[in-house]
């Protein structure tokens, strides 16, 4: 079965079958922690900085990586900008994270 010498497929099994109920209740609970603490001030808080925290960590996390990226630092901060631009314009964090992320990809990929 491709499995190396003395490993048998009970074993295999007797790991991954724990390792998939313990990450799918680690994935599952806080959401059903959510149901109770729906209307609390910090929750309310989170849900409203949280998405602008993350999206500048990664901006940052993506400029200050980009050096040693195919493209170089020109293909990041070109996407970050048409990223601006456009959800400046159209206000759709969805639309705007697409646009970048496949301007960035094009970039790398074909242009530089």
């Amino acid at each position: 079965m491709g499995l190396p010498t003395g490993v048998s497929l009970s074993m295999v099994a007797a790991v991954l079958i724990p390792v998939c109920v313990v990450t799918i209740l680690l994935r599952a609970l806080p959401f059903s922690f959510l149901r109770l603490l729906k209307g609390s001030p910090v929750i309310q808080f989170l849900g409203a900085t949280m998405p602008v925290g993350v999206m500048t960590v990664l901006v940052v996390y993506t400029l200050s990586s980009s050096r040693e990226n195919p493209g170089g630092i020109w293909a990041a901060l070109i996407a970050a900008g048409i990223t601006l631009a456009l959800h400046a314009w159209k206000r759709r964090a969805g639309l705007s994270i697409l646009v970048g992320t496949a301007i960035y990809m094009v970039l790398v990929n074909l242009v530089f």
